[in-house]
């Protein structure tokens, strides 16, 4: 302020500060009250403009991300010091481009998004679309609580080539429905996005009718649905695409209730036997032979299932970013018998599964 004070006699009409005339030193009041303005940058609609492209040349339509039938939620590997381990996770994902997985969600609660910086975050995006964008699709887990870094972190996550956005409801902080309307409202615009409920992780369930409204935007490419098949059902009916977010019900969400498909986390371990889930039409035997591993995969919190399942088979190193630990010996021992029950051609990797003594795990808690 002591250097506007001191620019007597100028007049700061249109200027981005807020001044008030008397922040503005002079003798000559008449002078002073006729020449300040107030800025109008807080009332123009057009002030706060999304840092949208109109370059459609590497853009994806919202109809195919609607067509993909087996999406991976990708896990993130870690070194020993917690950095991201790029080579195993480039291996993990030209995993699942060989068994046929069409999409990867990157950063989601599988692949432990909660747990990175937004540059972190974003990183992970950019890589993923740079190495493997031509192959299958990316879709960057940009949600937030905050709208704020919503928007920041979509805008970004366009800005680096990904293909679609997946979105939650505001957690914790919990809002009004009308409140949710405008938060999805606010990312929706700026490309293909998936609408993730999961009340069991946010404490909020996202009721039908908000995502009716929300259908109205040609964004909107769908819902990851954990409620339940009947919820599925409910969509379907009413020509809204939705993918199971329940591995164990996916068959019969895909199957019987409609779903497009499922957006997997045992994908990560066995991509091929999901993806004869997904494409091969009815199979329940093949569905009840899996159940046994699907179980085992959420007897904890995911992702502390499939982290220790990824390093027992020798994909990952064993390096857990805390507060994430790994299960206990003995279901590491039951993981062991049911690769063996399901047979170790059909999982991720080409060690033998190894039980791992408890020393043989990193937990990392600063990185």
């Amino acid at each position: 302020m002591a250097t506007l004070k001191t620019c007597t006699g100028v007049c700061f009409s249109g200027s981005a500060f807020p001044l008030h005339p008397s922040n503005v030193t002079t003798s000559n009041k008449n002078t002073r009250s006729s020449c300040w303005k107030p800025t109008q940058a807080a009332v123009k609609s057009t002030f706060h403009l999304p840092m949208r492209s109109y370059e459609m040349k590497n853009r994806t339509c919202t109809e195919d991300i609607k067509c993909l039938r087996l999406i991976t939620a990708i896990k993130t590997p870690y070194l020993p010091d917690g950095r991201f381990d790029l080579e195993a996770y480039d291996t993990l994902v030209n995993m699942q481009i060989e068994n046929g997985v069409e999409g990867v969600i990157v950063g989601g609660t599988t692949g432990e998004g909660q747990l990175m910086s937004w540059e972190e975050h974003i990183m992970l995006i950019a890589h993923t679309v740079n190495c493997f964008g031509g192959n299958i699709k990316v879709i960057g887990n940009t949600g937030s609580n905050s709208t704020r870094e919503a928007i920041h972190a979509t805008e970004q996550g366009f800005a680096v080539g990904m293909h679609g956005a997946l979105h939650i409801n505001p957690y914790y902080g919990k809002t009004s429905l009308d409140g949710m309307v405008a938060h999805f409202q606010s990312v929706l615009s700026m490309g293909p996005t998936i609408i993730y409920n999961v009340p069991s992780r946010t404490g909020q369930d996202i009721p039908p009718h908000v995502i009716q409204n929300l259908a109205q935007s040609t964004c909107l490419a769908g819902v990851k649905e954990c409620v339940g098949n009947d919820r599925i059902k409910e969509y379907t009916d009413n020509k809204i695409v939705v993918w199971s977010g329940n591995d164990d019900q996916c068959h019969d969400a895909r199957w019987g209730y409609g779903a497009t498909g499922v957006i997997s986390v045992a994908s990560n371990l066995i991509p091929g036997l999901m993806h004869e889930l997904m494409f091969g039409g009815k199979n329940p035997a093949l569905n009840s032979k899996l159940l046994p591993l699907i179980d085992w995969l959420f007897h904890m919190p995911n992702p502390i299932g499939l982290n220790t399942a990824l390093a027992q088979l020798g994909v990952v190193r064993p390096v857990f970013r805390l507060p994430f630990v790994p299960l206990p010996l003995e279901k590491r021992i039951e993981f062991a018998n049911l690769v063996k029950e399901i047979g170790r051609q059909h999982f991720v990797g080409t060690q033998d599964v190894q039980v791992l003594d408890d020393n043989d795990f990193f937990l990392v808690s600063r990185y």
